[in-house]
Order: structure tokens, then C-alpha cells, then sequence
């Protein structure tokens, strides 16, 4: 525990010094200006602030005298505020001034409590307990929260390494693009070859944000595989997800969770496509011949009833076409109501039936603002190529 004492007037500094000795404070260093405290502190001598990133301060307390030449005790408090490695550290003031407004300026510089002169040894001593233990329990949750962001990082890299990777074949390719609005994120999304020229796909977006939605999703995911590759076809699909994810029985739940999704069976063969969106946004499907077609609700979100009704829709195509999947996030990001996001949407994301990554980076996911965005942001393109079809629908 090391105490740094500022004070012009040496008599202090051994008044001082002598009160914390005999409380087995022995960890004191005294230095006679703010200059010096600046210099003591590591940031003295004119150094830019945002140039360099100085080490954490040793310093676990300041004693600081308020009226000092050249730099007062309330300058030098402002500039400690300023470097975030500094800030925390307690600082007490102690001033013969008995000028409330001049005693006020000091605590809204940055000073946690002050002493005036002359000294009383029991109040000093009080005040820097005081001062200390709160200090003590700032580092503590600093330390905690510190391992926390290390634990959420980690588990950031798990959850995004269960998101599938891009799958390009001769009549069929998929790919992503996904920012997530916080470390944790509640959209998915996955695809599985299932033979015979089919694929299993899937968009997931979990109802609010952080750890619990996160875990939730990663629940899911641990699950999709099987459920997919045993009952392939997406009434089933999503009928079995809704079992799974209802028998998570949480005592004391105060949120119902759930999650909407659109989940489809493409097959290149018979050119059909067969899905189910269970109270997701509208997906969009664009043919060769320029009309599209949106992949609209047909049954209610997965998890907020025991059981739901699903009817599954078809769609066929010939050529090239593509269809785009998207989170709500996605709309978000365009101004104005759910007609006209998704018009917009509908009109940008036509066009060439390969996907575009920059260009679609450009338009929605480079945004500077992530601090503002509320939600994650996922948006899925399914190339549709050319071939002959096996079987006249």
C-alpha cells in the first residue's frame, strides 16, 4: 500500500509522514509540488496524453495539498482525472481553506474527501480507511470484470466457430455475413449437405441480447445438427426444435425466451425449395426472370407455445436465381416502417445472383456507430446456379 503525500510546506510533509508511521503506514513517498506528483505519477513532462499508454500507477492513495505555487492542488487533481490508468486512484485533500465553494470545486475535480488544517490524527486516519477500502473494492470488481470481458471473448470465439462455413458447389453455393452488436450474440446460422444434391438451412434469431440469449442459441446449435439430418423435411424441423427448446425448464423465469427462424430444404435436382418461417422477416427469393418472391410467416416464433402448427410452403425455380435471409437487425438499419425497409431491402439486394461481400458490407454493416446499434446484425445469400433439372414440377 503506497501513499504519495504533496505539499509545499515541509513541516507537512513530517506532520504527516510521522502520523502515518506510527499507524504502520511505511510505504510513503512525499514530494514538495504537483509538478513532481505528475512526475512521480509517471505523465510529468509534457507527454501527449493519447501518444502513449502508461503502465497502471503504483499509487494506491494521494494525500494532496490544495494551495500550492504554480499548480494548485485542484489543477493538478484534473489532470490525474484525465488518464484512465489514473483516475481511480483515491485523492484527499488537505487545505487550510474553509471556502465551501473552493472545497466543492475540489471533490468535483476528482477529490474523493479532504482534511483540513491543522491536522486531527484520528479524522486523517479515518479518511484514509475510508479512502483506501473503497479503493480496495473498486480493484476488486475491476479485476472480476476484467475476467469476465477475458471469459466473454472466449466464449465469443466458441459461438462463432459453430457458425457454418461458406459451401460452393457446381449448382448451389451459401455464405454469410454477420456483426454482432455485443460480444455475446443471439442470431445463428447453419447449413448441412443432406444428399442427392439437397442442403438444410437455417437463420435463428433469439429473442434480446448478451449471455442469456447466447446460451440459449448455443443450446440450439448443439442440437441443430441431429435434428436436421434426422428429420430433414421443415415442418419436422421446427416441430422438434419447439420440443427441445420447451423442455428447458428454468425455475423463476421472468422472460419468455424464444426465437424466430426460417428454415428450408434447397434441392438442386427437382429445382424446389421447401421452408417454414416461424414468425421471422420475410425472406427473398429472386427468380431468373426478375420477379421475387418473399418467404413470408406461416406459423408462429419456436419456444412460445408447447406445441405450434406448421405448415410448410413450396416454391420451384429454373436458372439462376438467389434468396437472401436476413435478421431484423438487418431492417433496423434502414430508416422508416417494416414495409419500407423491407422495399428497400428488396430493391438493393436484387441483381446479380452471386454474392456481392463488399458490396453488401458497404450498404449494411459498416456502420461507426456498433455503441448505438441495439441489435446483431446476419444476413445469409443462397446462390441458385444453372442446371438441368431432374424432374418437370
Amino acid at each position: 500500500m503506497r501513499i504519495l503525500i504533496v505539499d509545499d510546506n515541509p513541516t507537512n510533509l513530517i506532520i504527516i509522514r510521522e502520523i502515518l508511521k506510527k499507524e504502520n503506514y511505511r510505504n510513503v513517498t512525499s514530494v514538495s509540488s504537483a509538478h513532481e506528483m505528475l512526475l512521480e505519477l509517471g505523465v510529468g513532462g509534457g507527454e501527449d496524453l493519447a501518444s502513449r499508454k502508461p503502465a497502471a500507477s503504483p499509487i494506491d492513495l494521494i494525500l494532496l495539498d490544495m494551495m500550492m505555487p504554480e499548480m494548485d492542488g485542484i489543477e493538478a487533481c484534473r489532470i490525474v482525472q484525465r488518464y484512465e490508468h489514473l483516475k481511480d486512484i483515491p485523492i484527499i485533500m488537505v487545505t487550510a481553506v474553509g471556502d465551501s465553494k473552493k472545497l466543492a470545486e475540489a471533490l468535483d475535480a476528482g477529490a474523493v474527501d479532504y482534511v483540513t488544517k491543522p491536522i486531527n490524527k484520528v479524522e486523517l486516519m479515518a479518511r484514509i480507511r475510508l479512502a483506501l477500502r473503497l479503493k480496495q473494492e473498486k480493484d476488486w470488481h475491476k479485476e472480476r470484470d476484467q475476467r469476465i470481458q477475458e471469459e466473454l471473448k472466449l466464449a465469443a470465439l466458441v459461438q462463432n466457430a459453430v457458425l457454418s462455413s461458406p459451401i460452393t458447389e457446381r449448382e448451389f453455393a451459401v455464405d454469410a455475413l454477420y456483426k454482432p452488436s455485443f460480444e455475446l450474440a443471439g442470431d445463428l446460422y447453419a447449413w448441412y449437405p443432406l444428399g442427392e444434391g439437397r442442403y438444410g438451412i437455417i437463420l435463428l434469431d433469439m429473442m434480446g441480447h448478451g449471455i442469456s440469449s447466447s446460451l440459449f442459441c448455443m443450446f440450439i446449435a448443439s442440437v441443430l445438427k441431429d435434428t436436421v439430418n434426422t428429420y430433414v423435411d421443415p415442418e419436422k424441423v421446427i416441430q422438434e426444435l419447439n420440443r427441445r427448446f420447451s423442455q428447458l425448464h428454468i425455475e423463476n423465469r421472468l422472460v419468455q425466451y424464444y426465437f424466430t427462424a426460417i428454415y428450408m430444404v434447397v434441392d438442386t435436382r427437382f429445382k424446389r425449395i421447401d421452408y417454414v418461417n416461424a414468425g421471422h422477416p420475410p425472406g427473398l427469393f429472386y427468380h431468373e426472370d426478375g420477379t421475387v418472391e418473399q418467404l413470408s410467416t406461416v406459423c408462429a416464433p419456436v419456444g412460445l407455445f408447447d406445441k405450434i402448427e406448421v405448415t410448410p410452403r413450396t416454391l420451384s425455380y429454373e436458372g439462376e436465381g438467389h434468396i437472401v435471409l436476413y435478421t431484423d437487425g438487418l431492417l433496423e438499419a434502414v430508416e422508416g416502417d417494416q414495409d419500407t425497409q423491407i422495399e428497400y431491402l428488396t430493391n438493393r439486394l436484387r441483381g446479380r445472383h452471386r454474392m456481392d461481400k463488399e458490396e453488401l458490407k458497404r450498404l449494411f454493416f459498416d456502420d461507426k456507430t456498433v455503441q448505438e446499434r441495439e441489435d446483431d446484425k446476419c444476413l445469409v445469400w443462397i446462390s441458385l446456379k444453372k442446371g438441368e433439372s431432374s424432374h418437370e414440377n
